[in-house]
């Protein structure tokens, strides 16, 4: 594995995981609960009393890209899949998220910082099964690498 120095962004990604921690810090000793963004959503649905605060939050994720490119061209996706796949990606996905109680940032960021159990052995779940996807899709299957 070698880095790629054109693209290497420590200090925007550094900052970036200082502003995530310091939001989940606020989220839960404001509101007395994990900032997980698929409890937060998922919430919406049927929505609760608490509908406000769960509405500025996906208000938050939804603006910050747009505000970010007030001052910077964000790059443009690129999906090197077709839709179906997508597709199928993004049910597994939420399925996994309701099976594990819990999404990546729910159990990454807000459940290890409070050493839950649960949230550790998720976390290890999900990095587990990404390097195993990733194997199997790059070596086995032989897929093409995202470039």
């Amino acid at each position: 594995m070698k880095i790629d120095w054109l693209n290497f962004t420590p200090w925007p990604s550094l900052a970036g995981g200082l502003l995530i921690g310091l939001a989940a810090a606020l989220f839960i000793n404001l509101n007395g609960r994990v900032m997980g963004a698929s409890s937060v959503i998922g919430g919406l649905f049927p929505p609760r009393g608490d509908a406000p605060l769960r509405l500025s939050f996906v208000a938050g994720l939804l603006a910050a890209p747009l505000l970010l490119g007030l001052f910077r061209a964000a790059a443009p996706p690129v999906f090197e899949t077709n839709t179906l796949t997508l597709v199928v990606a993004g049910l597994l996905v939420g399925f996994g998220t309701r099976l594990g109680a819990g999404c990546t940032s729910g159990h990454g960021i807000c459940g290890i910082s409070r050493l839950s159990p649960r949230s550790i052995v998720a976390t290890a779940v999900f990095m587990i099964a990404g390097i195993a996807t990733v194997f199997l899709v790059r070596h086995i299957i032989g897929a093409p690498a995202a470039s």
